[in-house]
């Protein structure tokens, strides 16, 4: 596919569409989550002093198709995301809560099948929640709580890091949709392990920036983490990890089970790529951070290289959010 092609098609992206939507929800809440807090609406989780470290305290909601066509992945997945976001952010979870609606006890079943499964595979208490069976349609949120030591945030990527991606290949797309369940058939104890290697890697160093791919998609999940940053980014699409066979457009609007960008220091690229592939997970540095609010992508062609420019913030927001300098100046993410 021509890489202008790609350009076009992957702007449709109605996991990106999604993201732009934000725009209009924060304008009612600029600003930090809560005085003295450590992170700043945008980034994966909201951040809570305690001590000497941090809670972290995200939630998810789901696509109305997607619940009801698969109520039992939908189910998995509300944990699933959920721990990934506090994954993203350098910790460990602690405790999960759900708010689910459904048309009856028949429908609910399901998704609460999911959910005990994926809690229970994931080692992770399912305490409580909301519900309601007499609504005329299924739909689910999920919330979590988690700590962390050392943070990773979506704000701290500066120009010169390299881009690492760390995904999961060892999956199939669960039809119709692009998510990628590379989860579900696995061992719980692989689970766990992988998902404990965000705040092992947060705590040694080795990333300072983070975010989990989602729905938005490869490029979708890199323009957020730019904006919230300030920064603009490099991709060599050449780079990118990605399932043998997988058509490239598809894969780009991916939503992996375990999938993250990450924003190293260029001299720790290598060992922070090594601790992935040690537990059978592809990373590769894909790119590099860059002043320029722009998203650059390059691929080799027939001819040599092409490049293109897949979005420029400073012409077109996003989520609408922008960098919190002070953030990084007062040590808050250390």
């Amino acid at each position: 596919m021509q890489l202008e092609t790609l350009i076009t098609s992957l702007r449709l992206h109605k996991g990106i569409a999604h993201k732009r939507d934000i725009d209009s929800v924060l304008r009612a809440m600029a600003g930090r989550h809560l005085p003295g807090a450590d992170a700043w609406l945008g980034d994966d989780c909201a951040v809570l002093p305690r001590g000497d470290g941090h809670l972290l305290f995200a939630i998810e909601g789901f696509i109305n198709a997607f619940v009801a066509h698969d109520p039992w992945f939908a189910g998995w997945c509300g944990v699933m995301v959920n721990l990934s976001d506090i994954a993203a952010m350098g910790g460990r979870p602690l405790a999960v809560v759900d708010a689910l609606w459904s048309d009856g006890p028949e429908q609910a079943s399901a998704l609460m099948a999911g959910l005990a499964a994926a809690a229970q595979a994931f080692a992770v208490p399912l305490v409580g929640g909301h519900s309601n069976t007499r609504c005329d349609r299924p739909q689910l949120a999920v919330a979590v709580l988690g700590e962390a030591q050392r943070l990773l945030s979506s704000f701290t990527a500066r120009p010169g890091d390299s881009l690492v991606m760390a995904v999961d290949l060892r999956g199939h797309y669960r039809e119709p949709f692009d998510n990628w369940d590379a989860a579900t058939m696995a061992e719980p104890a692989r689970l766990r392990g992988d998902m404990a290697l965000l705040p092992a890697i947060a705590e040694a160093g080795l990333a300072h920036a983070a975010k989990d791919i989602s729905q938005a998609g490869l490029l979708g999940t890199v323009l957020m983490l730019m904006e919230c940053s300030g920064v603009g980014a490099a991709i060599d699409v050449d780079r990118i990890p990605r399932p043998a066979g997988a058509e490239l457009l598809r894969w780009l609007r991916a939503f992996p089970s375990f999938g993250y960008v990450l924003a190293c220091q260029p001299e720790q690229a290598a060992a922070l790529c090594a601790r992935f592939r040690e537990r059978g997970i592809a990373a590769a540095a894909i790119g590099e951070v860059r002043p320029e609010r722009r998203l650059e992508l390059t691929c080799a062609t027939s001819g040599g290289r092409d490049s293109g420019i897949f979005w420029d913030l400073a012409e077109e927001p996003l989520m609408g959010v922008g960098p919190q300098v002070d953030c990084v100046a007062a040590g808050a993410l250390k």
